[in-house]
């Protein structure tokens, strides 16, 4: 999947997920050309805010590739964990412009984000436990910190779709906007971001980040194992080809 990247004004970065066919799924490719580019925006002196959105209407980000390769050793988490910002600390400010869908690792990858801003047709989930997958993109740990515990395993539990409305009313999101106002509001908020002090800003993204991160690092031995105990699981195996096959899954005993 081809990463869009400009920078539209000055100060502000624009980052695009460009796979419209699979509602801007990240394949394992994409997820390491992600963490090779939040590198290279994290050392870049121009980019002050990011505005991170999606081509297409139908989806920001559907996660995880599930067509693709789906083992997950400590190498692949250590790419999904930088791509998905979630044991790193980064200072640079981070604004989603949710146009679409945003499930599973798309979920995961909007948790990385500061402010969120979102189109009313998109719709928000974590559908990994429906497919017998454990969600370690940063999930299990962001999600209480960010909107608490009642609506964290509400999502985490269920794999139920929430609208923006209610994404929103639990603080998943900031706003809801119409969806040709979406990224002009994101892009306003970038801009407004990059009108403040850099060291400032930065110093303020970098504390707090890097408490996020710290946490994360020190559960990463658990979710891993965590992980990998799903994936050695039958249950895994049906989950996954139930999910390609495109039917309800069958977890008989």
């Amino acid at each position: 999947m081809p990463l869009q990247v400009s920078q539209p004004h000055p100060g502000v970065t624009l980052v695009v997920l460009d796979n419209p066919a699979k509602r801007n799924a990240l394949s394992r490719a994409d997820l390491a050309d992600l963490a090779r580019l939040w590198d290279t925006l994290d050392r870049d002196s121009r980019c002050r805010a990011i505005v991170l959105t999606g081509t297409g209407e139908k989806g920001f980000c559907a996660g995880a590739d599930i067509g693709g390769d789906l083992t997950a050793g400590e190498d692949t988490a250590k790419i999904v964990n930088e791509a998905l910002l979630k044991t790193r600390a980064f200072s640079k400010p981070l604004i989603a412009a949710i146009n679409g869908d945003c499930a599973g690792g798309g979920i995961e990858l909007l948790l990385a984000t500061d402010i969120r801003i979102a189109a009313p047709h998109a719709r928000f989930g974590l559908p990994e436990v429906k497919w017998s997958i454990y969600p370690f993109g940063g999930a299990t740990i962001k999600l209480v910190q960010q909107i608490g515990y009642v609506h964290a395993m509400d999502l985490l539990l269920t794999a139920r779709l929430i609208d923006a409305d209610t994404a929103k009313s639990i603080s998943l999101i900031n706003r809801v906007l119409p969806a040709d106002k979406v990224l002009d509001d994101a892009m306003a908020t970038a801009r407004l971001i990059a009108s403040n002090s850099p060291v400032a800003v930065q110093a303020v993204r970098q504390q707090i980040s890097d408490s996020i991160a710290e946490h994360a690092r020190s559960r990463e031995p658990i979710e891993q194992r965590l992980g990998d105990t799903v994936r050695a699981s039958p249950w895994f195996t049906e989950g996954v080809a139930a999910f390609r096959e495109k039917r309800t899954p069958r977890y008989d005993d």
